[in-house]
């Protein structure tokens, strides 16, 4: 049977083969705490898993998760808070594909560590399972992106105390420098993101969207899981993309934009990690995305060196939004993060930490200097002017990417 919903926002198919299952409160919605199959909403059990809670925590605009249910979103939404996010994954279950069995036993395994009774087997992984997957998927980015800082928790300040203006400025709060957790709804459609969007933000379109809570320095990220992103390697490439742009902005606090093509660049790095076949690409509001289906792009980026059309690092720098955007600049930005990664490692980082958290005299936040801070990183951390970056990318690129 199907739920009825305000404005027609999120639709569950209930007692299909992959959606059923049992519940120890039947009394109770399929998403309450008590009718998780795995812990029964135990906080000890839970926390083995680095899960804070599952359900009436504050969410976006909305007081608590249980008002944003009553309010718009369907009963069956499963709600993960871990140390870094707060997640509502709203997709029922999922029958596994043979080319995704080994990495999911592997990721079921490493649950099982910490609760037995799961199967790493499982054919089907029911809702509850796959929320909190997702959750360990994005604790695992954050992971990797502090590594790649050369940071931890602690590096941060507690968003309680004022900051002195003597130390190292790390943004005002103390996820990465953002006062609030990371936020991440995944919904079942387009139509239903498009209703969630128009309701709470005031935007007319059914694409993803990352968003930034401004009364409550949330950024919030939104996910109509259709089409390929049905498929769980698809899904989980397209939120490591966006998640990245999100963290990469949110480091030492996002009061200003970091360059265009060190955002798509490391997304397109993230995400290609999981999924090459299953790419995301940005574009500017009403803007449609240039895209391709091409998996490997080793031998679109040696073309564009052989003919000389590759662009510039002084052209990417130009980029002023997404809608300057070609497929050119995808394959050129995906390769150059790729080279500096394995023929540089360690320069993201510190480039990343020179241009973020930039202040003016006054001590407020100011990204008009960030060119000068960025063409500075690289003559001082890569001993490179511009030009002498091109020149040294597309060496290595003849070197090292085959035509085919």
């Amino acid at each position: 049977m199907k739920i009825p919903l305000l404005a027609l926002l999120v639709v569950v198919l209930l007692g299909s083969p992959l959606h059923a299952q049992r519940l120890n409160d039947k009394s109770k919605p399929a998403n309450d705490p008590v009718n998780c199959p795995y812990t029964g909403g135990d906080l000890e059990l839970l926390a083995k898993l680095g899960v804070v809670s599952i359900g009436g925590f504050p969410f976006g605009d909305e007081a608590t998760t249980g008002d944003l249910e009553r309010r718009l979103l369907a009963q069956d939404v499963r709600w993960v808070e871990t140390a870094h996010f707060k997640l509502g994954f709203g997709l029922g279950g999922y029958k596994v594909r043979q080319e995704e069995k080994q990495s999911l036993r592997a990721e079921l395994g490493a649950i099982q560590v910490h609760w037995p009774d799961v199967d790493p087997k499982m054919r089907t992984i029911d809702p509850w399972m796959r929320a909190y997957l997702y959750a360990l998927r994005l604790e695992g980015i954050y992971k990797e992106f502090q590594e790649l800082l050369g940071v931890t928790d602690a590096d941060f300040p507690d968003g309680k105390t004022v900051w002195d203006t003597t130390g190292k400025y790390m943004g005002i709060g103390p996820y990465l420098g953002q006062k609030a957790k990371f936020e991440v709804l995944v919904l079942t459609s387009g139509s239903a993101t498009k209703d969630y969007l128009r309701q709470y933000f005031g935007l007319r379109h059914s694409r993803t969207q990352r968003w930034n809570i401004l009364d409550k320095d949330i950024l919030h990220l939104v996910v109509p899981a259709e089409h390929h992103l049905r498929i769980d390697r698809a899904l989980h490439a397209h939120l490591r993309f966006n998640m990245t742009q999100m963290l990469l902005n949110g480091y030492r606090h996002y009061s200003y934009d970091q360059p265009i093509w060190l955002r798509e660049g490391m997304a397109h790095y993230m995400g290609r990690q999981i999924a090459p076949e299953y790419n995301s690409f940005d574009s500017s509001e009403g803007a449609v995305a240039e895209e391709t289906r091409k998996d490997n792009w080793e031998p679109e980026v040696r073309k564009l060196v052989l003919s000389e059309e590759a662009p510039s690092m002084a052209r990417l720098m130009a980029l002023k939004d997404f809608a300057g955007l070609e497929l050119e600049h995808h394959f050129t930005t995906w390769s150059m993060i790729d080279y500096l990664q394995r023929a540089h490692p360690g320069f993201l980082g510190k480039l990343i930490d020179r241009i973020s958290g930039l202040l003016d005299e006054k001590h407020i936040p100011d990204g008009s200097t960030l060119p000068d801070e960025h063409r500075q990183a690289f003559k001082e951390e890569l001993g490179m002017t511009y030009a002498q970056f091109d020149q040294a990318w597309r060496a290595w690129v003849l070197e090292h990417y085959s035509a085919r």
